[in-house]
């Protein structure tokens, strides 16, 4: 340790990509001029580049390090996303929307849910509680706009994220990222040198013979995880039991005419097929088990589906679900797939980068590497992947389908108990317990919980004693501002059209 810490004077980012290039442009903004950051890649090796589809906390992050938003969109060739459509996970024919906002609008001390499940319960209500989601009724539509600030109008109550060209976003980085100093050099690290003393990294070695030393190494390697698990053997905790999947299969398509604002995750009888329609493309993918199905039946089963000519071969993806067990070890933080991989289901690959990177930045050490700020970016990092692993589960084991081995195996799968004592909560009396620090909030359970027949016994008791509520006529005046709010939007085509349109759609 040193006698006398200093300020962090040399970082080294290896690998490129989505994470190395967000780790590059978020560390140059937060700390300009005052600390030589460098990041290694190879041409040769690639990266993954199918995580196209966001959630909106991705909005903030790019507000932070200065990016419009308009320019983004055109340059990914990127398009706008207000939630998921589930289709066949809950049983076959069958399909839900998880939004990006709440249902309904607030108009008592009784959150709007809690009356919904009431009058869904007592028979006095019809409709899924899709039916009052903004973002539904937009996403149906093909319509978007931005949220409206004035939060009583009911234009107030959505949010978004993207879909982009994962690929073009590292571009874009990369070119912000050098323009504020950000130092790259190609090559293929061939050698990782430690100290004797205390097993931190002092440097890595080039292909070409450069050596390239730093006093804090971000792996951005990807699922090899060259210095955090290759050279410093952090080690793997193994999710496979609660999420089997562990192949994905991915291809782009031509483009549709109409540019659906939302994700579409359909399941199939070993796994999920993504579609993310973007301004020049469509990507499409079949996340699935290799023990129900094989790589080329996946690949039948995914070309066979597409809606759109190919534009690629399809490309296979063999992965493990799970996470370091340190993601922080001595003087090397993994980032990206070097830290983990939970499967793109609720599309939070890129939010754990951002979420690495900016917890990085909040525990940035100084020269004096102290142990204890790895200690605690650990137990945050872990906390997060865990709560997102538990909403992922759910998906799997709230199924109520029986026509496939797959399905019958997660249905009657033990589940951690984080996550049963919250199914439990809801299945007695509809009531949400979660942890303040949720990615996912209240109505991203509700969507699944409800989407996927996970019916209350009861609705909240709170909700028998205010009789005097006028909920039918609340709900009547929420579902006719719905339809005028919806009405008066641009088509989603349309918005981008006006405000971001990608030469590359042309």
């Amino acid at each position: 340790m040193a006698q006398d810490p200093r300020p962090l004077q040399k970082i080294v980012i290896v690998g490129g990509g989505s994470a190395g290039w967000m780790t590059a442009a978020a560390l140059s903004d937060a700390m300009g001029q005052s600390c030589d950051i460098t990041l290694v890649e190879s041409e040769a090796i690639g990266t993954v580049g199918v995580g196209e589809a966001t959630i909106p906390p991705i909005r903030n992050f790019n507000q932070r390090i200065g990016i419009d938003e308009a320019t983004f969109v055109k340059e990914t060739a990127g398009s706008y996303k207000l939630g998921i459509q589930f289709v066949d996970w809950a049983r076959l024919g069958h399909s839900y929307f998880h939004p990006f906002g709440q249902y309904g609008a607030e108009f008592d001390k009784v959150p709007f849910y809690h009356y919904w499940m009431r009058e869904s319960l007592a028979g006095r209500i019809e409709g899924p509680i899709d039916d009052f989601s903004m973002c539904w009724a937009m996403a149906k539509a093909g319509k978007f706009s931005h949220p409206q600030a004035d939060r009583r109008k009911i234009q107030s109550t959505f949010d978004y994220a993207y879909h982009f060209d994962a690929g073009l976003y590292a571009a874009f980085l990369r070119r912000l990222s050098e323009a504020r100093g950000v130092t790259r050099i190609e090559g293929r690290v061939t050698d990782v040198a430690q100290r004797a003393e205390d097993g931190f990294i002092e440097s890595v070695t080039l292909d070409n013979g450069e050596v390239v030393g730093g006093e804090l190494f971000i792996d951005c390697s990807g699922f090899r995880g060259l210095l955090i698990e290759g050279t410093l053997e952090a080690g793997y905790e193994n999710w496979q039991r609660w999420l089997p999947c562990d192949r994905a299969v991915a291809v782009p398509c031509a483009k549709q005419e109409d540019i659906t604002p939302y994700t579409r995750s359909t399941a199939k009888s070993a796994g999920w097929q993504w579609r993310i329609p973007l301004q020049h493309r469509t990507g499409n993918g079949y996340v699935h088990c290799s023990e129900y199905i094989s790589e080329d039946e996946a690949t039948s089963v995914l070309m066979g589906s597409l809606d759109g000519e190919p534009q690629a071969d399809p490309r296979t993806l063999r992965f493990v679900t799970g996470c370091r067990r340190k993601f922080w070890d001595k003087n090397c933080i993994a980032i990206g797939l070097s830290a983990g991989f939970m499967e793109p289901l609720e599309s939070t690959s890129l939010h754990l980068i951002q979420y690495g990177i900016l917890r990085l930045i909040a525990l940035l050490p100084d020269s004096a590497m102290s142990p204890l700020l790895a200690q605690e970016y650990n137990r945050q990092t872990t906390d997060e992947y865990e709560r997102i692993r538990d909403f992922l589960i759910l998906h799997y084991k709230a199924t109520k389908r029986d026509d496939a081995e797959l399905w019958r195996y997660c249905s009657a799968m033990e589940i951690p108990n984080s996550l049963q004592y919250k199914m439990d909560h809801f299945r007695e009396y509809g009531m949400l317990v979660s942890d303040e620090r949720e990615l996912f909030a209240n109505p991203s359970w509700i969507a699944v919980y409800l989407g996927q027949n996970i019916v209350p016994n009861r609705a909240p008791a709170i909700t028998e004693m205010r009789k005097a509520v006028k909920v039918e006529e609340r709900f009547g005046m929420i579902a006719k501002a719905m339809r005028s709010a919806v009405e008066e939007m641009p088509t989603h085509a349309d918005f981008i059209a006006r405000h971001c349109p990608s030469p590359l759609a042309i």
